[in-house]
């Protein structure tokens, strides 16, 4: 079987850097270009921290899937650049496999839809890391008996979307299984705007930014005399790295969209 050809958008970034890593300890994996908002034509071996691969750096995504033979695109930008990167991936017959967070309903439903007229597979998972796709999952069973719930997410001061993509996946998933409701008392109110986090079908999500974080997440449930926390922690990148690998290789089975990592673990 011949290795996935695999293009890394954003190769800079804490992401990016260790998707690399990943890369150069994978047999099966060869990189062959990255893309990047400088350094344009340079290989990556020369720009300073990267690893030493002789894969060119191209700015122009087009030009980089024209002209490289690819067959997938790991993206971990920003979620404007990351549906760009998406669509016209898409469009050229390359996979991607997406951790940009901060799509909207209508741009996934617009790259479902391209990818099921191209019959081409595509990943997009809000989080790579197996333990916070557990922690999702586990939360969903946990809603069917604790409907009042509420998420505390909690970032790096420099992640551009709140909530996450992994505190609205998370809650789209209990809503699933629980009814609608308003929590707290039905006169409540804020005497400063906010201070109850943001509101999804009822369920409060409170989103932290602080130096010092890196992803870490709780559900919280509440009932009569009783609490269940679900919590998750990723102290460092490398936790999302297993997610990453994983969806390199299912993305080559596939030949639709699939939104979440839980949809293609075994």
């Amino acid at each position: 079987m011949n290795n996935i050809k695999v293009i890394v958008a954003g190769p800079r970034g804490r992401m990016g850097s260790e998707a690399l890593r990943m890369i150069e300890k994978e047999d099966t994996f060869d990189l062959v270009a990255c893309v990047d908002h400088k350094y344009n034509g340079l290989r990556v071996s020369e720009v300073e921290g990267l690893p030493a691969f002789e894969a060119f750096i191209f700015e122009d995504i087009e030009e980089c899937l024209q002209t490289t033979d690819a067959d997938v695109l790991v993206d971990l930008t920003t979620p404007e650049v990351g549906y760009k990167h998406t669509k016209l991936a898409l469009q050229h017959g390359v996979r991607p496999v997406v951790g940009t967070t901060g799509f909207t309903t209508e741009q996934l439903d617009e790259l479902k839809q391209l990818a099921e007229e191209k019959g081409v597979g595509a990943v997009i998972a809000p989080n790579f890391a197996v333990g916070a796709v557990l922690m999702m999952q586990f939360s969903k069973w946990a809603a069917k008996y604790f409907p009042d719930v509420e998420i505390i997410e909690r970032h790096h001061d420099q992640k551009l979307d709140a909530p996450s993509g992994t505190a609205v996946k998370t809650a789209e998933l209990i809503q699933e299984v629980r009814e609608s409701k308003k929590q707290g008392h039905p006169d409540e109110k804020e005497t400063i705007e906010g201070a109850r986090g943001a509101d999804h079908d009822g369920m409060k999500i409170h989103s932290v930014r602080l130096p010092g974080l890196v992803a870490h997440q709780e559900v919280v449930f509440g009932s009569s005399g009783q609490n269940l926390t679900i919590k998750h922690d990723s102290f460092h990148r490398e936790s999302f790295m297993s997610g990453v690998k994983l969806s390199i290789n299912q993305v080559m089975k596939l030949n639709l969209l699939v939104y979440g990592l839980e949809n293609i673990l075994e």
